[in-house]
């Protein structure tokens, strides 16, 4: 019913930028918050940042200042900007969707790999 896509992953060297993409279809009826979430190999998933409909940011103090997190309402799609990356960034990306007004459920994207390194 409901697809997300995440592309714009790949290998940077520290101290780079990727700029990720998450575009969200099917039966969309009230997109609320979408985020984004990264999971390191023997780690748990992270929230990375958040965005409501209404441009509300969130971040977490570790990439406060160097991501930036954004949204397409017309094309349901949300981004984030990633500068400065690090190594420690290193992790599959995922796109997470918020879709309903009463009953809200949960849509995860497949992920993309974001590789820091030298």
């Amino acid at each position: 019913q409901v697809q997300l896509v995440e592309s714009g992953g790949g290998l940077v060297q520290p101290g780079g930028s990727l700029r990720l993409s998450c575009a969200a279809s099917g039966n969309i009826f009230s997109l609320n918050v979408m985020g984004w979430y990264r999971q390191a190999p023997g780690k748990q998933r992270e929230l990375v940042a958040t965005i409501t409909a209404d441009d509300s940011t969130n971040y977490a103090d570790s990439v406060k200042g160097r991501f930036t997190i954004s949204r397409d309402n017309a094309k349901n799609t949300v981004f984030l900007q990633m500068n400065s990356l690090k190594p420690e960034d290193t992790a599959v990306y995922y796109c997470k969707a918020d879709i309903g007004r009463v009953l809200v459920l949960h849509y995860w994207g497949q992920g993309t790999q974001v590789t820091v390194s030298s």
